[in-house]
């Protein structure tokens, strides 16, 4: 397997399998690269949509520039104590950032929870983010107000008094069902439009059915979650689609699920 940085032609290949809407994977193994490769490469210069070679080329020569003016890292920084390749972890943490980062979620706020997802505790206090990040206490603060808005971590008092941040088991599910409600909450806006508008013009219409649209997603949204929620809690041994050993089989799959039409292309 190749190393090193990719090269512009290589970057040009990506460019070409993505907008022929090849699968990341399939495009690293044209090149001989790990999917985790192409999969950062594409979501740190714009995404799928926006992804061009030639300006990902130079805003990763300019990114390269600036670590070399740069300090070296915190001596101080806890090192890999648990046997993992330090090198790969780190590697996969800023991949699963940049993904994050594709999703919408803020750039701190991404490099926060990905620290966060990748501790065993699945806990860190502010000056424990703040070391490992090399960020000041203030930037951990603001990436945690917003995590916490969201549903995506929960803080607890340790021992010492101090705040810890947590990761748990249902933090995805509190996630997903904080978006339902706020999509719920676009819909119920939306319907509100159509009378103000006045029922019958074009604009009224278009309300109506997004509001709709947005009614059936927000519920959907919902229901799948609590039919999943029991994964989030299956030990490592238990296979997909088996009972765990103190519960219930794993819920139905999207498509299977009672009451939801499956999609047209799932993924």
């Amino acid at each position: 397997m190749p190393g090193g940085r990719l090269t512009q032609q290589e970057r040009q290949q990506i460019a070409l399998g993505v907008a022929d809407g090849l699968a990341y994977a399939e495009i690293a193994r044209r090149l001989d690269r790990p999917t985790s490769t192409v999969t950062r490469e594409v979501m740190r210069n714009g995404g799928p949509t926006a992804y061009r070679a030639d300006l990902a080329h130079r805003a990763t020569e300019h990114r390269t520039q600036r670590r070399r003016q740069t300090a070296p890292r915190d001596p101080k920084a806890p090192p890999q104590t648990d046997g993992r390749d330090t090198e790969a972890v780190r590697e996969f943490e800023e991949t699963f950032t940049t993904v994050l980062m594709g999703s919408g979620m803020p750039k701190m706020m991404s490099r926060v929870m990905a620290c966060l997802c990748l501790t065993d505790s699945g806990s860190l206090t502010a000056a424990e983010l703040a070391r490992r990040l090399q960020v000041s206490p203030a930037s951990v603060s603001k990436a945690v107000a917003f995590l916490d808005s969201q549903g995506l971590v929960r803080r607890e008092a340790d021992e010492g008094r101090r705040e810890r941040y947590v990761v748990d088991d249902d933090v995805w599910y509190q996630s997903m069902m904080a978006s339902a409600r706020s999509i719920a909450q676009v819909a119920e806006i939306a319907r509100q439009g159509v009378g103000v508008l006045g029922p019958g013009s074009p604009a009224a219409a278009r309300l109506e059915n997004v509001a709709r649209f947005l009614d059936f997603v927000s519920e959907s949204t919902a229901r799948a979650a609590e039919q999943a929620r029991d994964i989030l809690h299956s030990k490592p041994d238990t296979a997909p689609g088996e009972p765990g050993p103190a519960g219930p089989a794993s819920p139905a799959s999207p498509e299977t699920a009672p009451g939801v039409p499956g999609p047209a292309n799932p993924l």
